[in-house]
């Protein structure tokens, strides 16, 4: 415990003992106390070496009134600081970063020409930021011949940190749904509409989902499943460009149109169809959601006949 300057004014007695008696406090005691106060605050370094009266350099009214250019940055000799040089506009029509990104992705995907391929150029693909902070790259699995292929939302939690689409409890309910109608969900093709978690599992910005689009889409052009099953409200708005839920375009089979750079140079992109559904995790819901995801089991079972029972 620090001990209170004496007041060379009451014969040596400290300041605390006079306040009573005469109301008089050292100057020192509130100096030392206040850098005591900024040595705690990590304040313990001068910035000039010279008090500056800040307030005498304030400008007035009539300054204020004029905008001022903020000085360039100077090298200053010795502290590393190098000079500032404001970067220009950008020219008039150049692409924005985000364009820039989804041609990479694009020549990135038309590269490919296997599923393998693919699958390395997303796990190697640098100029989505989603990637730098996913677990995983989560990318098809599945028969290539496999004539049916789910597209799911983006990875959750589960599937991140697998590395797996449809895994964990969506993965259980999706195999639970196909085996009701005798299918095994491992003679599927799965994937994600995008390859990557985005952070703390929020939905993907509009930019990013522009910038994974492209994977997706050359995707379905080679593993060419005759159908594909869209499951929640991402990949039903991202593939079919529809800014509605898959529960209001559930119900039938609808052409899943593919741009012509997802296909191979020199070919037409296949046009599969593709019927909307709810995601598995959306069937907790309510009772209509599960008489719907019935409705559609009925119709992939009609519509794919050639796929292996479940033994």
């Amino acid at each position: 415990m620090r001990r209170p300057l004496p007041n060379p004014a009451h014969g040596g007695r400290s300041a605390r003992a006079c306040v009573a008696c005469a109301g008089y406090i050292h100057p020192m005691t509130d100096s030392l106390s206040l850098l005591r106060l900024y040595v705690e605050w990590g304040a313990d370094e001068a910035l000039d070496p010279h008090p500056h009266d800040w307030l005498a350099s304030a400008p007035t009214i009539d300054d204020r009134s004029r905008p001022t250019q903020p000085p360039p940055i100077q090298p200053d000799a010795g502290n590393g600081h190098r000079k500032h040089h404001p970067a220009p506009p950008p020219p008039r029509g150049s692409a924005t970063l985000i364009d820039q990104a989804v041609a990479m992705a694009r020549a990135a995907a038309q590269a490919a020409r296997t599923l393998a391929e693919l699958h390395a150029a997303i796990r190697d693909f640098g100029a989505c930021s989603l990637r730098d902070t996913a677990t995983s790259s989560v990318f098809v699995e599945g028969p290539q011949e496999a004539p049916l292929m789910l597209i799911g939302e983006a990875p959750d939690a589960d599937e991140d940190r697998s590395g797996h689409p449809f895994a964990g409890e969506s993965g259980a309910l999706v195999g639970a749904m196909f085996a009701s109608i005798g299918i095994d969900q491992a003679s599927l093709l799965r994937a994600p509409v995008i390859p990557w978690r985005p952070p703390g599992g929020r939905p993907p910005s509009a930019a990013e989902t522009r910038i994974c689009l492209p994977f997706i889409q050359r995707a379905i052009v080679l593993a060419r499943p005759a159908r594909v099953v869209l499951m929640g409200n991402l990949p039903v708005s991202v593939l079919l460009d529809q800014r509605t839920t898959a529960a209001r375009m559930r119900g039938r089979w609808r052409d899943l149109p593919l741009p012509a750079e997802s296909a191979d140079q020199g070919a037409t992109a296949p046009m599969p169809q593709a019927l909307p559904m709810r995601h598995p995790l959306q069937l907790r819901a309510s009772a209509t959601a599960r008489r719907d995801a019935w409705k559609d089991m009925l119709l992939i079972r009609e519509a794919i006949g050639s796929i292996p029972l479940k033994t």
